[in-house]
């Protein structure tokens, strides 16, 4: 089984992005939300990831960043 983690904001193109990937992705796909906003101190965690803006997705060490929400920068 495939995890992932989606990381975001909270802002309307995070949450447009988040419900479009989601319907996207197999089931089988385990997908972790991060809601930056809500968990602050997992920042730090996205950007060892190489998350540098959200919405992000992080699938097996690779950052795919889908369009841009807000700059890592901005949520801390």
């Amino acid at each position: 089984m495939t995890t992932a983690r989606f990381y975001h904001a909270g802002c309307p193109v995070c949450v447009s992005a988040e419900q479009t990937l989601l319907n996207l992705l197999d089931p089988q796909v385990k997908v972790e939300v991060v809601h930056l906003g809500d968990q602050p101190q997992r920042v730090v965690e996205a950007e060892e990831a190489g998350v540098r803006s959200v919405p992000a997705l992080v699938v097996e060490g690779q950052v795919l960043h889908l369009n841009f929400g807000a700059s890592i920068d901005e949520l801390k």
